[in-house]
């Protein structure tokens, strides 16, 4: 488990990409989408720096999710 642990800044860093691409798109759904694929890297983010007792890394984190949810927020017309 402590591997699985050790490794999963590649995931989060990867979804973290992959998230910023999305958010930059014009397309007011795949926008939200990054929203939400942020918030997934928040969450992986997180479990990482607890795990590393990265703990600027978790505060980072959860002020980030803040301003996820605030784009989750203004985004969410665009999704239906």
């Amino acid at each position: 488990m402590e591997d699985i642990l050790d490794a999963m800044q590649w995931p989060a860093m990867a979804v973290t990409v992959a998230a910023s691409y999305l958010v930059a798109s014009k397309g007011k759904r795949r926008r939200h989408a990054g929203f939400w694929t942020f918030v997934v890297s928040n969450v992986l983010w997180i479990a990482w720096g607890l795990h590393a007792a990265a703990y600027a890394v978790v505060a980072l984190q959860l002020f980030l999710s803040v301003t996820n949810v605030r784009g989750l927020w203004k985004t969410r017309a665009a999704a239906l």
